[in-house]
This record gives structure tokens, sequence and C-alpha cells, in this order.
């Protein structure tokens, strides 16, 4: 069983008590993915990779995951336009990494892996790993963390296979093929294709307004089209990231 809150608190703190477990934190946002998904992939797609990582590796639990996330952004998730997307500020999203991390090294843990699953979350997560890491050296505790974003483990010849067509990039996917497939994949029943927007990729100018302008963005919320996405793509998908993220943490925790 790796889902830790599915484990009652003595066989938790069993599991934790030499300080060699490696601690997966998915880390989301719930925002709209257009009419034909859930608003909540930024949370499973890293939680189902979690999921896949953790039976390739000894000794890994799954924290549950920090679903609220930054404020969705125009040119990378639609904006805050559109009921459904939930957001939090950045110093709230920075201090809920920070005190979630501090709170499971005093149990006894010293190895985390925060997997993101929204781009606009990034650096607000490294500000709380750091606040976190400060706040944990004056308690005499030695803690060491990485951060990743699943995304970053697609390659180029996985990418030449999902897009065939062509690669618009990762900026105007939000809803597009990449997430769909993965849902695909790992929810089914998620996502209803018949319900899917077919249009070009979102263009953008170089530069932002604020006040932001919601007439930048596809009414359907999504910032490209998600009507090539398909199971077989997201598993493809699922195993590159699942491998090239195993990989990395063993890796860095070899020790």
């Amino acid at each position: 069983m790796t889902r830790m809150a599915n484990l009652d608190w003595k066989t938790y703190e069993q599991r934790v008590a030499k300080g060699d477990a490696t601690i997966l934190l998915p880390i989301g946002a719930i925002e709209q993915h257009g009419p034909h998904m859930s608003m909540n992939p930024d949370v499973l797609i890293p939680e189902g990779i979690s999921d896949g990582v953790a039976n390739e590796l000894a000794n890994v639990l799954i924290a549950p995951p920090i679903s609220y996330g930054y404020k969705s952004q125009v040119k990378s998730g639609g904006g805050n336009f559109f009921p459904g997307t939930t957001c939090v500020n950045g110093k709230t999203l920075i201090d809920t990494v920070k005190d979630v991390l501090v709170a499971f090294a005093r149990h006894g843990n010293r190895r985390f892996v925060l997997v993101n699953g929204h781009y606009e979350n990034s650096m607000f997560i490294v500000e709380g790993i750091d606040l976190a890491l400060e706040h944990l050296r004056h308690e005499n505790i030695d803690a060491r963390v990485m951060l990743l974003s699943y995304w970053d483990y697609v390659d180029k010849e996985t990418i030449a296979t999902v897009f065939p067509d062509g690669f618009t990039g990762w900026d105007v996917e939000h809803g597009g093929v990449l997430e769909t497939s993965l849902m695909l994949h790992l929810h089914p029943q998620l996502v209803d294709m018949e319900k899917v927007v077919d249009h070009p990729a979102a263009s953008f100018p170089p530069y932002d307004v604020f006040p932001s302008d919601p007439s930048w963005v596809p009414s359907s919320g999504t910032l490209s089209s998600a009507s090539k996405a398909t199971a077989h793509h997201g598993k493809l998908l699922f195993d590159v990231c699942v491998d090239g993220i195993a990989k990395s943490i063993g890796s860095h925790f070899k020790d």
C-alpha cells in the first residue's frame, strides 16, 4: 500500500521511522479543462504518475495531493474567467507547501519528491521548499527535496509520436492532446470526447496585460484542440514519465 492517507498512524510511523522512505507529494490545481473533461486533471495526472513511480521503486509513500494551485494564467491555463477554476494566492501555496513539508519531516521523513501538475505553481513551490528547509535547519532536521513537473519527461521521440502533425508547444497544451490523452488512460470516465471543441491552437502576443483580457482565450477554455487525443497515446506518455521520474529519483536518492 503506497497511499499515505490509507495507512493507520501506527503503520505509517513504522514506515517512516528510519527516514529512508521517499514521500511523493502531487501538487495540482482545480481548473477548467474545456467542456470535454473534468476540472481536476492537474491533480489526477501527477497523482496517477506518482502511483506508477511507486510501483517501480521500493519504500515509496504517496502523500495526499495539494489540490488547489496558483492563479490560472491566460497564456497557460485560460485565466480565471471560467466557473470552476478555483485558485489560491501565491502566499497561500507557499505556506501550504512549507507547512506540509515541515510536518512530514517532523514525522521522521527526510526524502521528498514534489510532483507538479500545474505550470503556474512552479516558483511558489520553490519558495515553499526553500522556507521549509530553512525552518527545518533550525530544528536540526536535514531533509532533501526534488521538484519536478511531469511534462518535462516527455522526450522528443514521444512528442513526435503523439503529435505527428507538429507540436505547437507546451504553452498551448492546456486541455489539449497531452492532458486529454493522459486522462483517457488514467480516468476515461472523466472525459467525453464528443464534447471536444476542435479549433486551432491559440496564439498570444509576447506580453501580458492586467487586468487580463478574456478575449485572448478561446471560448472553450482549451488553448488547443484535444480531438486527436487517444488512450494509447496517454499510456505512452504515462510510461515515459513514470520511467524517467523513477530513474531520476533512484539516482538522486541512491545513498
